[in-house]
């Protein structure tokens, strides 16, 4: 009877640590599992860019959105593991709206930083481009040198744009002594409104001019009105987005540093204007 009682008991104890084992086994396994989903988990992230920005962003004959900024989201997308990037396309004007609203979580647009928008908005702080606003003319106009030729006549420009912050800031310390034309953010006659004395002027950043004015009819005049970085906008106040502010500076510093950068300015903007190096 005891050798039975002591076979029992050790063939009871020897399935209990086996059962023990397998479950030790089976939490491993879970947990290692759990830290695999968890380890793959990838933040979907919308960004917001126009059509109609032509080398920048916009739709090429085969139908297809690329340019400057899209490569470059593209490029940055491949080097951010831990989140995917959706371009989707708006009217410029509605940008800034569909960001505060969380549409979207980054604009890319060429979107230049200055006072009035970083009052409102996060900036990454590695910029990928820099701009020298300059007011454009005909090539034949040989009036206009600076914003105080400008007084009485019309000078085109898109709203919320930062050369629309030009000539805003202007005419309140001039009495609105410039006409300002307000253009939808997708119009594309900008050349031809000049052209045809629609208007007298627009301001443009330095790269734009070859871009827009294939035939060579307008020319930049007078000083730069102001230069500044080219930087992604994020919401402010919000932990989530200054963190893939942060991740898409590292990715950026990457790309300047292997050389990827300088080579998409230079394949869709005609030259290297990513540094303020000119």
């Amino acid at each position: 009877m005891k050798k039975a009682f002591f076979l029992s008991t050790a063939i009871i104890l020897a399935l209990t640590l086996a059962g023990c084992g397998s479950n030790k086994e089976n939490a491993g396994a879970n947990t290692e599992a759990a830290a695999g989903n968890a380890a793959q988990e990838v933040t979907k992230i919308v960004v917001g860019t126009g059509t109609q920005f032509p080398q920048v962003a916009f739709i090429d004959e085969s139908g297809k959105l690329t340019g400057f900024d899209v490569e470059l989201v593209r490029e940055i997308d491949k080097r951010l593991p831990a989140y995917e990037f959706d371009i989707q396309t708006l009217e410029f004007t509605n940008l800034l709206l569909s960001l505060e609203t969380k549409k979207i979580d980054l604009v890319a647009h060429e979107m230049e930083k200055n006072p009035e928008r970083e009052e409102k908005y996060l900036f990454n702080t590695e910029p990928y481009a820099h701009w020298r606003n300059k007011i454009i003319v005909a090539k034949g106009n040989d009036s206009v040198q600076s914003l105080d030729d400008l007084k009485g006549k019309k000078v085109l420009t898109t709203a919320t744009s930062a050369q629309s912050t030009i000539l805003e800031n202007y005419n309140k310390e001039n009495n609105n002594a410039i006409e300002i034309v307000y253009q939808n953010g997708g119009a594309n006659d900008t050349v031809s409104q000049v052209t045809s004395g629609r208007v007298d002027a627009f301001l443009a950043a330095d790269f734009t001019l070859s871009l827009i004015d294939t035939k060579q009819e307008l020319k930049a005049v007078g000083p730069a009105l102001s230069e500044a970085d080219i930087l992604f906008m994020f919401r402010k106040d919000d932990p989530d987005q200054q963190k893939l502010a942060d991740a898409v500076d590292v990715a950026i510093k990457e790309l300047k540093a292997d050389g990827t950068l300088g080579k998409l300015s230079s394949e869709w903007l005609g030259e290297d204007f990513t540094s303020e190096e000119k």
